[in-house]
């Protein structure tokens, strides 16, 4: 039997990829207005979001039959 603690978690990824956009949000908001604090508040919110869209749009992905 599963452990349902383990099960849950696999399922809650994109719950947990949005918090953690979240918190990189809130922490590049904390940064100096510098120009160094704008430019790596700029890349920490790119990449930080990224991956729950990414996650989202392959969760929604189909493939296509392969013919042989």
């Amino acid at each position: 039997m599963a452990n349902n603690s383990t099960t849950s978690r696999k399922y809650d990824l994109e719950d947990r990829l949005v918090d953690f956009a979240v918190q990189l949000i809130a922490l590049a908001e904390s940064l100096s207005s510098s120009r160094t604090g704008n430019l790596l508040a700029n890349q920490l919110i790119r990449s930080g979001t990224s991956p729950a869209l990414n996650y989202g749009e392959a969760q929604s992905a189909e493939s296509r039959r392969n013919r042989q």
